[in-house]
C-alpha cells in the first residue's frame, strides 16, 4: 500500500505533498526535522490522505497534486471541506 499524503504546517501558512508507505513513520520524520524543507515549520499534520496499491500511480498522483493544478485542487477540496465542517453549505 502506497499513501500519498499532505501535510499542514501547525504554525505557518505551508503545506507538504508526499509520498510513503508507512504515515505514521513518515511523520515522525518531518515533526522531528530530518527533512530540510519541513524542519522549517514543525510541527506538521496530516490533512490528507490517498492510498494506492500500486507505486507508479501513487508517484503520478503526488506529481500532480504537487504541480499548479494540483494546488488549486487541493485548496478547493480543502476550502469546501471547511465549509461544509462549519455548516455554512
Amino acid at each position: 500500500m502506497y499513501i500519498v499524503y499532505v501535510l499542514k504546517s501547525s504554525i505557518v501558512k505551508k503545506s507538504y505533498v508526499g509520498l510513503t508507505n508507512d504515515i505514521h513513520r513518515r511523520l515522525k520524520e518531518h515533526n522531528f526535522g530530518k527533512h530540510f524543507y519541513t524542519r522549517r515549520y514543525k510541527p506538521w499534520e496530516v490533512i490528507h490522505i490517498e492510498e494506492f496499491d500500486d507505486f507508479e500511480k501513487a508517484r503520478e498522483r503526488e506529481k500532480f497534486l504537487k504541480s499548479t493544478n494540483g494546488r488549486r485542487f487541493l485548496k478547493k477540496l480543502f476550502n469546501k471541506k471547511i465549509i461544509n465542517h462549519c455548516g455554512v453549505v
